[in-house]
């Protein structure tokens, strides 16, 4: 279907915004201008109502991260969700995603644990994906304690959907048991060049593909294997046995089809899956529900079938 025409209309006013491309700046200056895009237009009727905010530490592979718990109104306890930011593991933080997370947290019902894993370049592959696998451990263990039950899943988008469908499987692999996964147009794969998606939309679409290559350069560049399952988890040998997933794409996403590849793949490997199609989407659209009522009805659905997930409800073949 078209571009959503909300969309069309944000993707216009970012263009004549005259913005230097996140590819042609430093990393403070990605970080900068996302969170002027993000928090610097969110308005105070835009905030998503949660029964409470705290901010504490959780543990990383290196020592202590930021992070955020969210916990919805009414009675516990409640299932308990790992949140991973996206960003391209270079730019984005707890701010930049509050808002999602406050959805997710009232959409799901749920505990939600935002964590501030370490950037690249400062701190490159695999220094995040640590941090995240460390931060999920932490999450698992310390869930009663956060105001929630025994059910944990992970969620996250782009890079942090990478990251959620990581620990998914290096926890499984250390024989804990997650209850779901929520991977928000992941970033899953590195090694392949073929998917068209990357090619269809490839400029102009809010993630461009010489962002995403200035993103994976900073994070991982030379120093990698792309075919390392934690860095490109489609790549993994391995992917029976993992937890429900809903996976959410975006029609005119670079990420599209490599993102519905992982959803099948797990399908082939035995698992449950809620594919949920983001049509007339870009990349991001998550966030940008304030501006576009079709795309905060798909962000309502997908986050309504996740809590429904959690809760034991099966996910679609």
């Amino acid at each position: 279907m078209p571009l959503n025409p909300h969309l069309a209309g944000v993707l216009q006013m970012m263009a004549a915004a005259g913005r230097k491309p996140t590819a042609e700046g430093t990393p403070a200056e990605g970080r900068a201008g996302y969170l002027a895009l993000t928090v610097g237009t969110r308005k105070p009727e835009d905030v998503v109502p949660v029964a409470s905010v705290q901010d504490t530490t959780v543990d990383g592979a290196a020592g202590p991260l930021r992070a955020r718990i969210y916990r919805p109104g009414g009675d516990g306890p409640f299932p308990t969700v790992a949140y991973f930011h996206g960003g391209g593991w270079v730019i984005g933080d707890l701010d930049t995603h509050d808002n999602m997370c406050r959805d997710i947290c009232r959409g799901a019902q749920a505990v939600v644990v935002a964590v501030d894993y370490r950037l690249a370049p400062e701190h490159p592959f695999p220094a995040g994906i640590e941090d995240a696998i460390a931060a999920a451990k932490w999450v698992v263990a310390h869930a009663h304690a956060l105001g929630g039950n025994a059910t944990v899943g992970v969620a996250g988008d782009s890079a942090g959907g990478n990251f959620a469908a990581v620990v998914a499987q290096q926890l499984r692999d250390a024989g804990t048991a997650l209850a779901a996964q929520f991977l928000i147009y992941p970033a899953v794969d590195h090694a392949r060049a073929e998917y068209p998606s990357l090619a269809q939309n490839a400029k102009g679409y809010f993630l461009e593909t010489a962002t995403m290559a200035w993103f994976y350069d900073h994070y991982a560049g030379a120093i990698a294997d792309p075919l390392d399952p934690r860095l490109a988890p489609l790549q993994s040998p391995d992917l029976a046995r993992l937890p429900p997933a809903v996976v959410v794409t975006a029609e005119f996403d670079p990420l599209r089809d490599s993102g519905a590849a992982y959803a099948q793949a797990l399908r082939d490997a035995g698992g449950q899956v809620d594919e949920i199609p983001g049509p007339g989407m870009v990349h991001g659209f998550f966030d940008m529900g304030r501006w576009s009522p079709g795309a905060q009805a798909i962000v309502q659905r997908s986050i309504g079938r996740f809590g429904e997930v959690l809760r034991g409800r099966p996910a679609g073949g």
